[in-house]
């Protein structure tokens, strides 16, 4: 598989052809580093463990299927962006990835800022503590009360996503007596080598203003003439599931441009550049995603050279990794209900959650892995789908996977690599109640989004 395009799932791009999947493990009880949250054991049991913690107990304690989050994993990685960028960068967790109060915190204590992108993230960050200082505000259609709640609460930017929120965002600033400090959010026309519902920076698609034809340049020109807004820099983002970095290249080199182009009309030299976020993670084995300190040094050598090439101070770099910090700690645990094999093709494990918990798959064809997690097992790999339990033929969590061929009812699986979008996007479908989350750290879990119940469904239909 190409390094340089790796799909966020076999649709795009031929990448991978139809009915592919790859050969299996040497050893179905193997534990990959790289796919699974850094405390992820298996004990001499042959049971995972998380956070010194067996799955068997943690099903016992809190049910399944539930997403296990290991905490120690999310504030290592947090400190690994921060450390990697420095203080001459600022890093922003995407809290569009998971966000809830417990990260909220989590992100404040590790010197974290936060990028959300609703009223309700929004909402959540303020909750639970956040400085609105280092809270951006982005969106491509922000409705009034949102933007009111941003500039009223001091957030530390809004990325501004077309002319008529320019227009927007300055009455309200205006209307509040306040000076709000924005960045203009650009296309710059990059192919981003990623599924094409998370490609996000070419031209026919609904986020940010086109460099093409001059539209960002006019919005530049049209932000600097209003008085309740400061124009702090310009923002880009190119996609999501990233590994090459010469979409960033590309990228960086036209902001530069821009900002080069900024000076030379308006005698303005805009202090900040968000190169965004989409770095990567391991779904699989076969994934090998980049460590934050090789992001950090690459990102900050491409911008360093454009603007020396352009006669431009080094404006203050921000990156937004959400994926790239929750995906990796987390993992559902399901326990499977039915086996059925079918001869000549797969067998089909039939787990108590699926779509409603993990849309992914159906989504964006997206790859995961799965293991057998309450036990080690010695049988031969059996060619399997694990399927969950909803009223849709594509109702698939893993598509291709090798299980044991002894795996049976009451067992456990684990998906590993769970924690991005997958809580984030869970549905009530079929009226599935939506799982728990539970955050593990030496030796106990506790819950940190609690497991809905059929009053919280009732609560809400006012009959």
């Amino acid at each position: 598989m190409s390094r340089s395009a790796h799909p966020a799932g076999p649709r795009h791009g031929d990448v991978l052809p139809e009915g592919h999947y790859s050969a299996p493990p040497a050893d179905l009880n193997s534990i990959d580093s790289r796919v699974w949250a850094r405390t992820v054991r298996r004990n001499e049991d042959g049971v995972i463990t998380v956070g010194g913690v067996d799955v068997a107990a943690l099903a016992e304690e809190f049910g399944t299927p539930a997403y296990f989050l290991d905490e120690e994993d999310f504030r290592g990685r947090c400190r690994a962006w921060k450390d990697a960028f420095g203080e001459g960068a600022d890093v922003f967790y995407a809290g569009k990835a998971f966000l809830s109060r417990a990260v909220v915190r989590w992100l404040a204590e590790e010197g974290m800022n936060l990028d959300v992108c609703s009223g309700g993230e929004l909402a959540t960050a303020l909750a639970a503590g956040m400085p609105a200082e280092r809270i951006a505000l982005h969106g491509n259609n922000k409705s009034v009360d949102e933007i009111t709640r941003a500039v009223e609460a001091g957030v530390g930017r809004i990325v501004l996503d077309s002319f008529q929120e320019i227009v927007r965002v300055a009455h309200i600033a205006d209307r509040l007596g306040r000076r709000q400090r924005v960045q203009i959010r650009v296309t710059v026309g990059v192919e981003a080598h990623t599924h094409e519902f998370i490609a996000t920076a070419h031209e026919d698609q609904k986020f940010g203003i086109a460099l093409a034809g001059g539209q960002a340049a006019e919005a530049v020109r049209r932000v600097l003439k209003l008085d309740g807004l400061e124009l702090t820099g310009i923002h880009s983002h190119i996609g999501s599931q990233i590994f090459d970095m010469a979409g960033f290249e590309v990228s960086a080199r036209r902001v530069v441009q821009l900002l080069t182009e900024v000076r030379d009309e308006h005698g303005v030299e805009l202090p900040e550049i968000d190169l965004g976020g989409g770095l990567g993670i391991a779904y699989t084995s076969d994934d090998d995603p980049r460590e934050p300190h090789e992001i950090a040094k690459a990102l900050g050598d491409i911008v360093t050279r454009e603007c020396a090439a352009a006669g431009l101070a080094v404006p203050r770099l921000s990156v937004e990794p959400g994926r790239a910090i929750v995906g990796p700690t987390v993992f559902t645990l399901y326990e499977v209900g039915t086996v059925k094999e079918l001869d000549g093709l797969r067998t089909y494990v039939s787990v108590d959650g699926g779509m409603s918990d993990n849309i992914r798959t159906a989504l964006y064809d997206a790859e995961y892995s799965v293991a057998l997690a309450s036990r080690a097992s010695d049988a031969p790999p059996m060619l399997s789908r694990v399927v969950g339990k909803h009223c849709e033929s594509g109702d698939i969590v893993v598509r291709d996977a090798f299980l044991p061929a002894d795996v049976a009812p009451g067992d456990l699986l684990a998906v590993p690599a769970t924690g991005a979008y997958c809580r984030s996007m869970a549905s009530n479908y079929n009226h599935a109640l939506r799982p728990p989350v539970v955050a593990v750290r030496d030796g106990a879990g506790r819950v940190i989004v609690r497991r809905e119940t059929e009053e919280d469904l009732l609560r809400l239909d006012v009959g």
